[in-house]
């Protein structure tokens, strides 16, 4: 693992916990996050020991979002001046940069959860929005706040929450910039479930996590691949995709201990 400022992860039980860090006050996301999550992503992607990634807050929020002041020596010099194409092209090259632990979280092949609490605000709730399981305590207060900086949402949540609460979700929160409370992100369904305080949120995520390690690995990503496959395409052609992704993988070590698990009466090993 290196040795990052803006966040830690630690393996357990094949369960990864990332936990943000700041250091900008709230889990801000400044510099050092942007350039941190991606390679912390390659690195849990291809750590076989991992098979859920449960993401996180350190203290009492999960992420005030973007850390303006602390972003601007690098947004000032592209933003400064007259915007000639070459500026243009860099600042497109950053916010690609940007986008990249976000696109690399939802790519995973491993299952991510989102456990909340506290504010979860711009970049946070894009980043949660790249998850494939959202959770959150009561306290959780989620805002898509770019527009009221006069900034159109660019790294992710434009692209991944229509797929999570609908068009009309979306919409209303891009749109207004609002504040929301837990109980209105379980009726939109941008949550899954809430619980009582951030410490029974950690336990339930990391029970859900555990439930996850219990099956077959290679189902649980084939579930993942076939699903994000199928966002933008028709029924047909998904399912002509999970027919070849069975065809490929369903004769597997942890098929054949299902199969023999079931002979013998007892809870299958996968491996």
């Amino acid at each position: 693992m290196s040795d990052y400022k803006s966040l830690a992860y630690s393996t357990k039980d094949f369960i990864c916990t990332l936990t943000l860090l700041g250091p900008g006050k709230g889990n801000a996301m400044g510099p050092e996050f942007w350039d941190e999550l991606p390679l912390a992503m390659d690195e849990i992607n291809v750590n076989p020991s991992i098979k859920v990634i449960i993401v996180k807050g350190s203290g009492e929020h999960f992420s005030y979002g973007l850390d303006i002041l602390r972003m601007m020596p690098k947004l000032g010099d592209l933003l400064g001046g007259q915007m000639m194409a070459e500026k243009r092209l860099k600042l497109k090259s950053l916010v690609k940069h940007m986008q990249s632990g976000f696109l690399k979280m939802h790519q995973s092949s491993k299952p991510v959860i989102a456990a909340v609490h506290g504010w979860c605000i711009g970049g946070g709730l894009n980043m949660i929005s790249a998850a494939d399981i959202r959770l959150c305590s009561s306290d959780a207060k989620f805002s898509l706040r770019e527009t009221r900086l006069a900034i159109t949402p660019d790294i992710g949540g434009l692209q991944f929450l229509p797929d999570i609460i609908g068009q009309g979700f979306t919409r209303e929160l891009a749109y207004t910039a609002k504040d929301f409370d837990a109980k209105y992100a379980e009726k939109m369904g941008l949550v899954n479930d809430i619980f009582a305080t951030p410490e029974k949120l950690f336990e339930e995520a990391n029970n859900m996590a555990k439930q996850i390690v219990e099956n077959s690995s290679v189902a649980v990503q084939g579930a993942k691949e076939v699903l994000n496959y199928c966002q933008d395409k028709s029924i047909e052609a998904g399912l002509d995709y999970v027919a070849t992704w069975n065809s490929a993988f369903l004769q597997s070590e942890d098929f054949n201990e299902m199969l023999i698990a079931g002979m013998e009466k007892r809870k299958p090993n996968y491996k």
